[in-house]
C-alpha cells in the first residue's frame, strides 16, 4: 500500500514555533542560589514529530508540569483548521487526526470539501489516522475520485486502513484500477484483496499487462483469489484470446489446462503473435494437444522462429515429445547462449547419428557457454550411445561446476537406464572417488551412485572414514538396511547406530532413515534396542524438524511389529 511521508511546509513550521513560544514558560532565579534558566533547542527533525501531533517540547529539556495538555493542543488545532491559509488548515487537520477524538470527526469530514487539494488530502489522511470507520464511510469513496492524485492516494490508503467495505467503497477501488498513477493501482488492488472481490473484472485482467511487477503481481494474486467468479473466468478467457503482449501471455499462463481446447484456434494464431511471450505460452499449451496437425504447426514454427527464448520453449516441448524434426533447428540454435542448452537437451532425445555428433562436438567445444556444454553432457547420457560413458567420465573432474553437474546428471541417467556390463565397474569406481572429492556436488554424485552395487565396497569405506559430514551422510544413504540375512547389512547397521551420535544433522538423519529400512523389513529395532530406543527418543526432541519427524516415524514402525 502506497503512503509516502508528507512534506513539511513553511506554514506548518510557523505553527510549531508559534505554539512553542506561546506555551513555553519563563523561569526566575531563586533567592537561595543562582540557577541557569532551562534552554530549549528544537531541532528540525523534532519539528516533524511535533507537527505530527505531539506538540510537547523535548522531554529531556522540559521542566515538569509545563507541557501543553491534549485538550489545549486540540483547541489549538481546531482554531488553526479555520484559518484562511490552506497550509495552516492542512497542518492542523493532520495534527487533529493524530490526537483528536470521535467528536472531532465532523471537522475532518467537513474539510473533505475544502477547495484546496492540500486540505482535502490532509482530511483524508486524518480520517485514516483517527481510526473511526463510520466517519470515513461516506466521504472517503468520494475523495478516491478526486481530481488531485495526492487526494486520491491519501483517501485510498485511509479506506484500506479503516477496513471500509460496501458498494461505494468497492466501486471507488474498482475505478482506481485504471488510474494513471501506479500508486493508486497498487492501493486499489490492496483494498480489493482485503475485501476479497475483483471490483472490475475487465480492468483487473488488463492489469496483467502492467509493466510494474508490484501491480501485475498483485493483480494475478487477486485473480486467483476470485477465480471462481464467473465474470473473472470469462474475462480471462477473453484476455487470452484478444489482449496483446504481456496481458495475453499472463492470461494464457494463468488459465488451467482444461481451457486449452476452447482456446485452440486462438492458440494457433498466437504462435505468430508479435510478442515472444505470447508465442511461448501458446506453444506451451499446444505441446499437450494430441493432434498431428497441431504438432506439424509447432515444428513449422520452430523452423522459422528467430527469438531465442521462444525457440528454447519450442525446442523443450518438441524435444520432450521425441520429435525428430527438432534436429536441424537444434543444431542451428546450439551456439546461442539462451537457446543453446535447450537445443542440446533436444538433440539428446532424438535417435540420430547427426545429433550425437553435434553433441560430442558441443561437449568438447570450450567456446560454448558452460550451461550449453553441461546440457550437452546430460543429453549424451540421455542418448546413451556406445561412447556416452567414456565421454562423460573424461570430464568428471572438469574445473567448471556447471559442466561437472551436467556430467553427473548424464551418468545418473546412464545408471538408471542400465549400464553395459563392462561399464559398471569403471563408473562405480570413478563416482565413488568423486563423492569424496567434489564438495560442490556431493548429493548429485550420490544420486548417480544410487543403484550401482559395484560401488558399495568403496561407499562403505567412505561411511567409515569420510572426509566430511556431508559425504558421510551421502554414503550412509546408499547403504543397505533391509536384508537381515546379509552380512554386509549387519555391518551397515552398526554404521547407522554409530551415526545417531554424529555431530552433523545430515548424518543423524540418514542414520535414522537407514534404521527405518531395517525396521520396515524386520518390524523391530536392531539388537541392543534399549539404548537405541533411548537415543531415538532423544532425537524426537532434536532441533531439526525433519530429524524429529524421522525418529518419531521410526519408533512407530518398530512398535507396529513385523510387516
Amino acid at each position: 500500500m502506497e503512503d509516502p511521508a508528507p512534506g513539511r511546509s513553511g506554514a506548518e513550521l510557523q505553527i510549531i514555533l508559534a505554539t512553542v513560544l506561546r506555551t513555553w514558560p519563563s523561569f526566575r532565579l531563586t533567592s537561595l542560589a543562582p540557577r541557569a534558566q532551562a534552554v530549549v533547542t528544537v531541532k528540525p527533525d523534532r519539528m516533524h514529530g511535533i507537527l505530527a501531533g505531539n506538540l510537547h517540547p523535548p522531554r529531556r529539556s522540559t521542566p515538569p508540569g509545563v507541557a501543553m495538555g491534549a485538550d489545549h493542543q486540540i483547541a489549538f488545532f481546531l482554531r488553526e483548521s479555520a484559518r484562511p491559509e490552506p497550509e495552516r488548515r492542512a497542518a492542523a487537520l493532520k495534527g487533529l487526526g493524530r490526537i483528536g477524538r470521535g467528536d472531532h470527526a465532523g471537522v475532518l469530514v467537513g474539510a473533505a470539501g475544502d477547495p484546496d487539494p492540500r486540505v482535502r488530502a490532509a482530511a483524508a489522511l486524518a480520517l485514516g489516522r483517527l481510526g473511526i470507520p463510520a466517519a470515513g464511510r461516506d466521504v472517503l469513496p468520494l475523495l478516491m475520485g478526486d481530481a488531485d492524485p495526492d487526494v486520491r492516494r491519501r483517501a485510498s490508503v485511509a479506506a484500506v486502513r479503516l477496513g471500509l467495505d460496501g458498494p461505494a467503497v468497492t466501486g471507488a477501488f474498482a475505478r482506481l484500477l485504471s488510474d494513471p498513477d501506479h500508486h493508486m493501482r497498487i492501493n486499489a488492488l490492496d483494498g480489493l484483496t482485503a475485501l476479497g472481490v475483483p471490483g472490475d473484472a475487465i480492468a483487473l485482467a488488463a492489469l496483467l499487462g502492467d509493466p510494474d511487477f508490484t501491480v501485475w503481481g498483485r493483480a494475478r494474486t487477486l485473480l486467483y483469489t476470485c477465480r471462481e467468479d464467473p465474470a473473472v473466468r470469462a474475462e480471462l478467457i477473453r484476455a487470452a484470446r484478444r489482449c496483446t503482449g504481456a496481458a495475453r501471455a499472463r492470461a494464457l499462463e494463468w488459465l488451467p489446462e482444461r481451457c486449452t481446447e476452447q482456446l485452440l484456434d486462438s492458440l494457433l494464431t498466437g504462435l505468430h503473435d508479435p510478442s515472444p511471450a505470447v508465442r511461448i505460452e501458446a506453444a506451451r499449451r499446444l505441446f499437450h494437444v494430441e493432434q498431428q496437425q497441431v504438432q506439424d504447426k509447432l515444428a513449422a514454427v520452430l523452423r522459422s522462429e528467430e527469438h531465442p527464448e521462444a525457440a528454447a520453449g519450442l525446442l523443450r516441448g518438441l524435444g520432450g515429445r521425441g520429435d525428430d524434426r527438432v534436429t536441424e533447428p537444434a543444431v542451428r540454435w546450439l551456439r546461442d547462449p539462451v537457446a543453446g542448452p535447450s537445443a542440446a537437451r533436444a538433440l539428446g532425445t532424438v535417435d540420430s547419428g547427426t545429433a550425437a555428433a553435434h553433441l560430442r562436438e558441443a561437449l568438447s567445444d570450450e567456446t560454448l557457454s558452460p550451461r550449453t556444454r553441461a546440457a550437452a553432457a546430460a543429453a549424451i547420457g540421455t542418448a546413451g550411445r556406445w561412447d556416452a560413458v567414456w565421454l562423460l567420465l573424461s570430464l568428471l573432474d572438469d574445473p567448471d561446476d556447471e559442466i561437472r553437474a551436467g556430467v553427473l546428471d548424464g551418468l545418473e541417467t546412464r545408471v538408471e537406464n542400465g549400464l553395459r556390463p563392462w561399464e559398471r565397474h569403471p563408473v562405480a569406481w570413478a563416482l565413488a572417488e568423486h563423492l569424496a572429492t567434489d564438495e560442490k556436488h556431493v548429493w548429485r554424485t550420490r544420486n548417480a551412485l544410487d543403484g550401482l552395487a559395484q560401488a558399495l565396497p568403496d561407499v562403505r569405506r567412505l561411511a567409515d572414514n569420510a572426509p566430511s559430514g556431508e559425504v558421510l551422510a551421502a554414503a550412509l544413504s546408499l547403504l543397505d538396511g533391509d536384508d537381515p540375512d546379509n552380512e554386509h547389512t549387519r555391518h551397515d547397521l552398526r554404521r547407522f547406530l554409530r551415526g545417531l551420535d554424529d555431530p552433523h544433522e545430515a548424518v543423524r538423519y540418514q542414520a535414522v532413515l537407514g534404521l527405518q529400512r531395517w525396521a520396515q523389513a524386520t518390524g523391530s529395532l536392531p539388537p541392543d534396542s534399549g539404548r537405541t530406543r533411548d537415543r531415538l527418543t532423544a532425537l524426537t526432541e532434536d532441533t531439526s524438524p525433519r530429524l524429529r519427524q524421522a525418529a518419531t516415524r521410526l519408533l512407530g514402525v518398530a512398535d507396529s511389529g513385523p510387516p
